[in-house]
C-alpha cells in the first residue's frame, strides 16, 4: 500500500515540478533540485550563495519564486483531494467530474466546480427543493416544444407544502434553475473573464459637499483591468473609509447571450421562463459573488504592487552605505517637548544624553547652542543627525545657524528618516539597551546609529514601522509580514555580520538562525570571550549541525585564527582555497596584498576550476571574496549628501539645480529631499527621457540624484522637480 501512497505523490511532485518549470521558464533540473534543497531544510540565502551549481545560479528572487509557487500547487493538489473525497461521499462523483477537478491549474477553478455540491445556507431554490419542486425544474430545463407550464404545474400544489399556485410553483422552480446557472462552472468562468476585461470601475461620493482627498474619486470611471495599482488601493481606503460609493459596472446584455447559447434550445414552450430565468441568475446570483470575486483580485494585484515597492525600498535602505569613523550627535526634534540629544562615539557608543528647547513654544535657541556647541567640543563631533519629524525643519534651521557659526569645517548635518523610532525607543529590545533613557532619548540615538550602520539599526525595528512606500496599512499584513521578513534576511545575509559584534536583532536573519539561537551566540560571546574561529559556533546551545552549515557562511570573524573566517567564503570550501593557493603559490599571510589582489584578478575561472575540480560559480565567488577578504558591499554606495546651510521653499525657482536624496519611490514617481520641508515629487514622466515602465527602474531609496525644480506650489507646500536637465531638454527642442 505505501508503495502506492509513495507512486502518486512521485506523480503529483513531477506535475507540480513541470508546471513550475513551465510558468517560470526554467528547466525541470532546476525547479526538481532547489525544491529537493528547500524540502531538506536549506534556507534560500544558502542555496543562492553556496548551492550554484546545483540550481543553474539560480538567484534569491527566482529561488522564492519556486518555494511560493510549488507551496501554492501542493496546496491546491491537497484541496482537489478533499473536494473530490467530499463529492464522493455524496455519490455524486463521475469520472467527467473527477477528471475536471484533477485538471484544474487554479484554487478558483477547483472552487467553482465544486460549487454546486458545498452545503448551503437556505436558499429560495433550497425552500423550493423542499417544497418538492425540482422536477417541475427539470421539465422546464428539458425546454419541451408542447404542453402548458402551468398545466404541469398544477401537479405539484400542495398546501401542506407551502404551493399555494401554479405560479407559485413556477417560480420555485425558476429558482432552482436560476440557482443551477450560477453554480455552473463554466458558465461562472467565462463571466469572470468578461467582467475582468470589460468591466468599469465606477466610484461616486457619498457627500460631495465634503472635502476630502478622494475628491479625484467623487465621479469616476475607469476600466477594471488597466487601473494601476494605486488606484485600486486608493478607491478601496475611499470606500472603506465611508467616503465613496464604489461599483462594477458592466453590460448585462452580451452575458445573458452568452448564458442563452448555453443553455437554450428553441423553439420550445418556455423561452419567456428561460428568458427570465437568465436575467435573474445573472442579476440575482452571478453578478455581485462575480463582482466581488474581481474586486477581490484587482485588490490582490494592487497589494502585491504595493508589497512589491515597500519591499524595494526597504532593501535600498537598509542596504544604504554606512557613515564609518565619524561621531555623532542625533537629534530626535520636538516642540513642547524638546530636542532630544544623543552623542555616539565611531562605534555607536552612547556617550551622553541631552534635552533642549530650541523650537516653540519654548525658544530657547541661545541655552540650547550653549549645549549643543558643549558636546561637539565635548566629544570632537563631526555630525549632526536630526529624525525628519516633527520640528525637524525648525531644529534644521537652528543647526545650521551654528554651524555658520562655529565656521567648523569638519560639522554638517543630515535629515534621516526617523520612520520606527518612536516604535524601537518603546520596545523591550531599546529597554534592555538602553535601560537609563527615557523613549525620547533611546530614539535619539537610534537615529544617530542608523547612518553609522543602517542595517544593524534598522534590524532592530519592525519592518512594516519603516515607511518606505504606498498604502502598506491597506494590504494584507501578513503577506506583507513575510515579504518584508525575506528582504530583510537578504540583505543581512547579503552583508555578512560580525559574529563578535551583531545584536540578537542583526543576528536572528541570518540564514537558518532564529531568535533563541541568536541570543544564545551572544550569551556565548559574554560568557566565553570573543569568537576566535567560525567552528566555535559549533559549541552554541541548540546550534546543530544543519544550522551550522546554513549560517556559518554569512558570519564574519575580524581578527580571527583563520584569515578566511572573515570571508563570505563557506568552511565546506577552505579545502578548495587550500589547493587554489597551492596552485597560484600564494602565502595565506599576504592575502589583501594588492600584489595577490591582482594575482587572483587576473585567473581564468574556466580554466582553473577544471584543474581544481570545483564548479565555476563556486570558484568565481572565492576569487572575488579573496581580492578584497572583509570588504563590505556598501561600502562602494554613494553616501549621503551632508548639509550645512538650509533651503526654503521661497528660496527655490524654475530651473534652480538642486542635489538631492531619494527618500521613496512609489508608482507615479520619486520623492526627493532637496533640504526643504516637505520632499518634492519627481513623477515618473520627469525621470529620465525615454519611456520609464516603473521608477524603481531608475532609482532607489537611498540615491543621490541631481534634479532641476518645474514648479514650486507654496500654498500646498508643493515642489514638482525633474531629472531631466533642462539645458538638453532646450538643445533638442
Amino acid at each position: 500500500m505505501s508503495n502506492v501512497v509513495d507512486e502518486v505523490q512521485q506523480k503529483r511532485q513531477e506535475r507540480i515540478i513541470k508546471q513550475v518549470a513551465e510558468e517560470l521558464s526554467l528547466s525541470l533540473k532546476q525547479v526538481r533540485t532547489t525544491t529537493g534543497l528547500l524540502d531538506e531544510g536549506n534556507t534560500i540565502p544558502f542555496i543562492a550563495r553556496y548551492r550554484k551549481e546545483m540550481t543553474g545560479e539560480l538567484d534569491e528572487n527566482q529561488l522564492r519564486q519556486i518555494e511560493e509557487r510549488v507551496q501554492y500547487l501542493r496546496n491546491l493538489e491537497d484541496r482537489k483531494l478533499e473536494v473530490i473525497r467530499i463529492i464522493e461521499e455524496q455519490g455524486k462523483l463521475t469520472e467527467e467530474l473527477q477528471r475536471s477537478i484533477e485538471n484544474a491549474i487554479k484554487l478558483q477553478e477547483v472552487e467553482d466546480l465544486y460549487r454546486p455540491y458545498r452545503q448551503k445556507r437556505k436558499t429560495r431554490a433550497s425552500v423550493a427543493k423542499e417544497k418538492g419542486l425540482e422536477p417541475l425544474s427539470v421539465w422546464i430545463w428539458n425546454q419541451p416544444k408542447q404542453g402548458d407550464v402551468l398545466q404541469e404545474a398544477e401537479r405539484y400544489i400542495d398546501a401542506e407544502k407551502g404551493v399555494d399556485t401554479a405560479a407559485g410553483a413556477v417560480q420555485g422552480a425558476l429558482d432552482i434553475l436560476a440557482e443551477n446557472i450560477a453554480d455552473d462552472a463554466t458558465i461562472r468562468k467565462w463571466v469572470r473573464r468578461y467582467t475582468l476585461d470589460h468591466g468599469m470601475l465606477t466610484s461616486e461620493a457619498k457627500d460631495a459637499e465634503v472635502e476630502s482627498v478622494y475628491e479625484n474619486y467623487y465621479s469616476y470611471r475607469e476600466l477594471a483591468k488597466k487601473m494601476p495599482p494605486h488606484r485600486i488601493l486608493a478607491i478601496n481606503r475611499g470606500e472603506r473609509e465611508g467616503m465613496l460609493k464604489v461599483g462594477l459596472d458592466i453590460a448585462s446584455e452580451p452575458v445573458h447571450r452568452y448564458i442563452a447559447g448555453q443553455i437554450q434550445k428553441s423553439p420550445s414552450v418556455v423561452d419567456h421562463l428561460m428568458t427570465a430565468v437568465i436575467e435573474d441568475a445573472y442579476k440575482r446570483l452571478i453578478a455581485p459573488s462575480i463582482e466581488r470575486e474581481v474586486r477581490a483580485e484587482m485588490t490582490e494585484k494592487g497589494e502585491n504592487q504595493a508589497i512589491s515597492i515597500f519591499s524595494g525600498n526597504l532593501r535600498s535602505l537598509l542596504l544604504q552605505a554606512p557613515i564609518k569613523g565619524q561621531r555623532v550627535l542625533g537629534v530626535d526634534p520636538a516642540y513642547r517637548t524638546g530636542c532630544k540629544l544623543a552623542a555616539v562615539d565611531d562605534t555607536g557608543k552612547l556617550l551622553e544624553v541631552a534635552v533642549t528647547y530650541p523650537t516653540p513654544p519654548n525658544n530657547k535657541k541661545k541655552e540650547a547652542a550653549e549645549k549643543f556647541k558643549e558636546l561637539i567640543a565635548k566629544y570632537d563631533l563631526e555630525l549632526i543627525v536630526i529624525g525628519n519629524g516633527t520640528a525637524s525643519r525648525e531644529t534644521e534651521q537652528f543647526v545650521a545657524d551654528l554651524i555658520a557659526e562655529l565656521s567648523n569645517d569638519k560639522l554638517s548635518y543630515l535629515i534621516v528618516n526617523e520612520a520606527g523610532a518612536s516604535v524601537y525607543s518603546a520596545s523591550k529590545l531599546a529597554q534592555e539597551e538602553f535601560p537609563n533613557l527615557d523613549v525620547a532619548e533611546r530614539s535619539a540615538a537610534s537615529i544617530a546609529r542608523r547612518v553609522q550602520d543602517p542595517l544593524a539599526e534598522l534590524v532592530k525595528i519592525d519592518p512594516k514601522a519603516i515607511g518606505v512606500g504606498q498604502y502598506q496599512h491597506d494590504v494584507s499584513q501578513k503577506h506583507l509580514e513575510e515579504s518584508l521578513k525575506a528582504v530583510v534576511e537578504s540583505a543581512v545575509n547579503h552583508v555578512g555580520v560580525d559574529v563578535n559584534t551583531a545584536s540578537p536583532s542583526l543576528l536572528s536573519y541570518v540564514a537558518g538562525i532564529n531568535a533563541t539561537i541568536a541570543k544564545n551566540i551572544v550569551k556565548f560571546r559574554e560568557e566565553n570571550g570573543k569568537f576566535v574561529n567560525r567552528r566555535q559556533l559549533q559549541k552554541v546551545p541548540r546550534l546543530g549541525a544543519k544550522t551550522y552549515e546554513q549560517c556559518v557562511g554569512f558570519m564574519r570573524i575580524t581578527g580571527g585564527d583563520t584569515t578566511l573566517d572573515r570571508t563570505p567564503i563557506h568552511p565546506e570550501s577552505y579545502e578548495v582555497v587550500d589547493r587554489l593557493f597551492k596552485e597560484l603559490k600564494i602565502d595565506k599571510q599576504e592575502l589583501g596584498s594588492k600584489q595577490v589582489a591582482d594575482l587572483l584578478t587576473s585567473q581564468n575561472p574556466n580554466e582553473l576550476a577544471e584543474r581544481l575540480g570545483v564548479g565555476v560559480p563556486t570558484l568565481r565567488d572565492i576569487l572575488e571574496s579573496l581580492q578584497r577578504p572583509g570588504r563590505d558591499p556598501r561600502d562602494e554606495l554613494p553616501l549621503p549628501v551632508f548639509r550645512k546651510d538650509v533651503l526654503k521653499i521661497e528660496d527655490l525657482t524654475p530651473g534652480m539645480k538642486l542635489q538631492g536624496t531619494v527618500r521613496n519611490v512609489i508608482d507615479f514617481g520619486a520623492f526627493v529631499d532637496i533640504g526643504i520641508k516637505s520632499d518634492g515629487l519627481v513623477h515618473i514622466s520627469q525621470l529620465k527621457n525615454g519611456f520609464v515602465k516603473h521608477p524603481m527602474d531608475v532609482v532607489s531609496v537611498g540615491d543621490n540624484v541631481t534634479v532641476w525644480v518645474m514648479n514650486v506650489d507654496l500654498k500646498k507646500g508643493r515642489v514638482g522637480l525633474t531629472m531631466k536637465d533642462p539645458s538638453e531638454e532646450q538643445a533638442h527642442a
